[in-house]
């Protein structure tokens, strides 16, 4: 029977995409570290071999061959020897490319697990890339390679959907996405009397996505019983997603232990110890009795001597079952900044750069950008006191300190590695927007940069007035609205090449030994991006956008909330600014303010952001949903703060809105890349995929229905007030 005390572990792994021999170390490490809490059995994320995001670089047989040299490597370790292992990596069998787990012991195989049901939504493109299998609780033999047969000392191994059976229980694995499925594979295994199950994924950050997850992976043994190990990976790992670790153990549908969301950490392992006992006796009903009886599901059992409960653990009274625990979930502040930090100091530590510029306006989102690369030097300056060793070489290498010397505070870090610039023109730039961004960056002890740009406006004006010999002028001086578009996209556009120029000059103007270059940093939301809010080549083209997919409620959120946590009194300046571009000139009757110019409020526009990816809402079916959501008719209920509006009105609206979508939609195709924070994110290059060249929607047959429909509702409505 063997004995009923296990213990387990499970870990976030800060993996990097084809790094090879790093990745192969932080698993190497992660099992010893495994080991070394007793664990026996050990799980890790998705391709933690390759590194999840790899994307067409799966297409590659080098990526496969290299995956079996690392295997071969982990498996000759004699320190990986004496405990379960769960491993992530990429399988080629048969011509078809398959996501695999692959389960070993003692340096040998004993099964290969292809993922059955792929992720191939949003971010997810597993179908490009992998053939799912298709054959539930089915096997066939896999042919070894030579490098691995030498060391299995067989031709074949198992390949397929199959369980591992021990003297005490059994175990299997599901991979990520498997979990989420309507019939996910821990349901049937459950029956069939698996009682731990693995998962291993490559999960990324949305904002307010953690509490789901958590009910997912809960809900996964609070109806079948069961011991769930949920691995992730943790950090960049070469693209727009922040994958935010959060590794847990669950039994019975409670937490007993739960790793970092937002970590410094390459490696962290969780382990728990769990009593099988505990999971006998929760399956115990009637009911679920009769169904595991009655279930066809039944798997193959590869046996394996191996023990994960020795008895004489049993004997062990210092060994005890890990306690429950409430789950640790962040506030969605809390998670713009460390998710945000994070994100950008992995980018910034691989990319081998010398840090990072941001264009201040003085407004609030380029505030938002730079308190967020605040954060990240708080998050390094807490790491750096942990004493973590792979933190601490990489601030010396980015400060170019001498060995043994760190900086002591954020505010000193953050003059080494971020550089603010205000780059203002006399007329339109207000004292209180110069201002903010001084305080701002004195605050935050960034390098800042005070300067105005009129001479290069008025020089590249002159360019249009000597060869055309028309000279144009802003609305307010009587131009036209292109004459007006114009004058403003040049000021913007001459602020993107003026924060690249100084990116690329400034390490060396500052005496930074190797010069180096500083990543530029943008700041455009998701409202304006979704918009199109915003000049194509301007601020918003950059290296790299931290709140490109976060709207301005949050946004503001965040600043508010940064204020007192951080310490950071200027921040309340910006809170209480009206949002402006500042490209035109300032009258004593005229003051240009984002939401005039655009038509509508960030508050609707993050509606119609979520109505048209998340509901999948076209202009006529969002007529439809928002006349009723958005009703002067509605009787007020608590805790409503949709606007009120007349059919008409919303009729307009939502126009408006699709019309510039369509017509703004082209800038979407340069789009900065983003960390992605949100579901509705308009990114073309991996998110959201749509033309961009559309008809004009006001003449479109959408158009007109709405049309037809408000007719109908006017008719309805003038008929009650008779």
């Amino acid at each position: 029977m063997g004995g009923h005390l296990v213990t387990v572990a499970t870990c976030n792994l800060n993996q990097w995409i084809l790094d090879w021999e790093g990745n192969k170390d932080r698993i190497i490490e992660s099992i010893r570290i495994a080991k070394a809490a007793g664990a026996r059995l050990r799980v890790g994320p998705e391709l933690e071999i390759t590194g999840y995001s790899a994307l067409d670089h799966f297409h590659e047989l080098d990526v496969f061959t290299h995956s079996l040299e690392m295997l071969s490597i982990i498996l000759q370790d004699k320190s990986t020897h004496g405990i379960l292992l769960d491993i992530g990596m990429p399988i080629l069998h048969r011509n078809l490319r398959y996501n695999c787990r692959v389960i070993c012991l003692d340096g040998k195989i004993l099964l290969i697990r292809p993922k059955m049901w792929l992720a191939n939504d949003g971010n997810y493109r597993e179908m490009r890339h992998f053939t799912p299998w298709m054959r539930p609780r089915e096997t066939e033999l896999f042919h070894l390679p030579k490098m691995l047969a030498e060391l299995q000392g067989e031709t074949h191994v198992l390949f397929g959907d199959a369980v591992i059976s021990t003297p005490e229980t059994a175990f299997g694995a599901e991979t990520c996405e498997e979990l989420f499925t309507p019939k996910a594979p821990h349901i049937d295994m459950a029956l069939d009397g698996v009682e731990i199950i693995t998962n291993s994924s490559g999960s990324h950050f949305t904002l307010r996505k953690l509490d789901t997850r958590l009910q997912l992976i809960m809900e996964a043994t609070r109806k079948s019983g069961g011991v769930y190990l949920y691995a992730n990976q943790q950090g960049c790992d070469g693209e727009r997603l922040y994958f935010d670790g959060c590794a847990m153990i669950i039994v019975n549908g409670d937490i007993v232990a739960q790793g970092s969301q937002f970590s410094l950490k390459d490696v962290e392992v969780v382990t728990a110890t769990v009593d099988l006992e505990e999971v006998r006796s929760y399956r115990a009903s009637i009911s679920r009795g009769l169904q595991a009886a009655t279930s066809n599901a039944k798997y193959q059992r590869i046996q394996t001597p191996f023990e994960l409960a020795p008895e004489d653990d049993d004997a062990d009274i210092e060994k005890r079952p890990t306690l429950p625990m409430q789950p640790r979930i962040h506030p969605v502040e809390e998670e713009i900044a460390l998710a945000g930090g994070c994100y950008l100091w992995d980018y910034l530590r691989r990319s081998s750069t010398a840090g990072y510029l941001v264009p201040l306006s003085g407004g609030i989102d380029s505030c938002a950008t730079a308190v967020i690369v605040y954060s990240m030097c708080r998050i390094v300056m807490d790491a750096v006191k942990e004493g973590n060793k792979q933190v601490i070489a990489d601030v010396q290498r980015l400060c170019q300190y001498s060995q043994g010397e760190l900086p002591k505070t954020p505010q000193e870090l953050c003059n080494q590695i971020f550089t603010t610039i205000y780059m203002g023109m006399k007329k339109q730039s207000s004292r209180d927007t110069r201002q903010r961004a001084k305080d701002l960056s004195e605050a935050i002890g960034s390098y800042h940069i005070n300067l105005d740009i009129d001479d290069v406006y008025e020089a590249q004006k002159k360019l249009v007035v000597d060869t055309v010999n028309f000279e144009p002028r802003f609305k307010v001086e009587g131009g036209t609205t292109q004459e007006n578009l114009t004058l403003q996209c040049l000021q913007a556009r001459i602020r993107m090449v003026t924060a690249y120029e100084f990116g690329q000059i400034l390490p060396t103007a500052r005496g930074r030994p190797g010069g180096g270059s500083l990543l530029v940093l943008g700041s455009a939301n998701v409202g304006e991006s979704l918009r199109g809010y915003l000049t194509k080549y301007d601020c918003s083209s950059a290296d790299i956008n931290p709140i490109g997919s976060i709207d301005k409620a949050d946004l503001k959120r965040f600043i508010a909330w940064a204020e007192k946590e951080f310490e950071l009194p200027c921040l309340h300046e910006f809170l209480t600014a009206v949002p402006t571009a500042e490209l035109e000139p300032i009258t004593e009757n005229y003051v240009q303010s984002d939401e005039a110019d655009m038509g509508m409020t960030y508050e609707e526009l993050t509606t119609f952001g979520r109505l048209r990816k998340l509901n999948k809402l076209g202009p006529f079916a969002m007529f439809q949903r928002l006349v009723h959501d958005w009703s002067i008719d509605r009787k007020h209920v608590e805790g409503d703060t949709a606007p009120y509006y007349t059919p008409a009105q919303v009729a307009e609206k939502v126009k408006k809105f699709f019309a510039f979508y369509a017509i703004n939609r082209h800038k979407m195709t340069t789009l900065t890349p983003a960390l992605h924070c949100n579901d509705y994110s308009p990114d073309d290059n991996r998110f959201d995929l749509r033309p961009f060249l559309y008809p004009s929607f006001w003449k479109s047959w959408s158009f007109k229905r709405i049309d037809m429909e408000l007719a109908k509702i006017e008719k309805r409505r003038a008929s009650k007030t008779k």
